[in-house]
């Protein structure tokens, strides 16, 4: 189903009579590719703006900067914005980037690689100008209560870094020169001037 929303006004909730499917939801996502589109865990699907050029921009270099340590480290995978990973409480999320450990990654079939993957380790979020802050921080505590160890919430709005991890209250970071990475993504470290520009 191909979906066509110019004139509406973005982020929007659509509600099917009943849930799709991974298999679906991947159909669905490859026929609007020009949208960002993610699953609730009530089965509502979330299609959003897509990332401004500057988001994009910095999105990339993460991205970039966490794969090229991933490779070095030989520890994990790491994953770009577009990827989506299903949670347990059935949503599919996309971080803007994601670090899995490699067993794990290994140990899935062909299929499930293809698919959406269960949740990572690690997970980076970035804030645009669009995303409301208590927004951005319910989802890092979502990611958290579906099994992410460690999450990076960076906000360039504000110059500042928070750190989630389970059972603990955020770590917020204000104008650092650098975050380091710490339990699955020990000796990860982004320096936060090549995220800036």
């Amino acid at each position: 189903m191909n979906l066509a929303l110019p004139q509406a006004d973005l982020p929007v909730r659509l509600r099917f009579q009943r849930p799709m499917s991974d298999e679906e939801l991947i159909r669905f996502c490859a026929e609007n590719e020009v949208l960002r589109v993610e699953r609730e865990p009530n089965g509502e699907i979330l299609v959003m703006t897509p990332a401004n050029s500057k988001t994009s921009h910095m999105n990339l270099r993460i991205g970039r900067l966490l794969d090229v340590w991933a490779e070095e480290d030989g520890r994990g995978v790491a994953f770009d914005s577009s990827g989506g990973f299903t949670l347990p409480d059935s949503s599919m999320r996309n971080p803007d980037a994601a670090w899995m450990l490699r067993s794990r990654w290994n140990a899935m079939s062909e299929e499930e690689q293809s698919s959406f993957a269960p949740c990572p380790e690690f997970i980076i979020e970035l804030r645009s100008p669009s995303d409301r802050l208590p927004d951005l921080q319910a989802r890092m505590e979502q990611w958290i209560a579906n099994g992410v160890k460690v999450g990076w919430l960076i906000d360039p709005l504000r110059k500042a870094v928070e750190i989630y991890r389970l059972g603990e209250q955020p770590e917020i970071h204000e104008q650092p020169t650098s975050v380091q990475g710490d339990g699955p993504v020990a000796g990860f470290e982004l320096v936060m001037a090549r995220v800036w520009g």
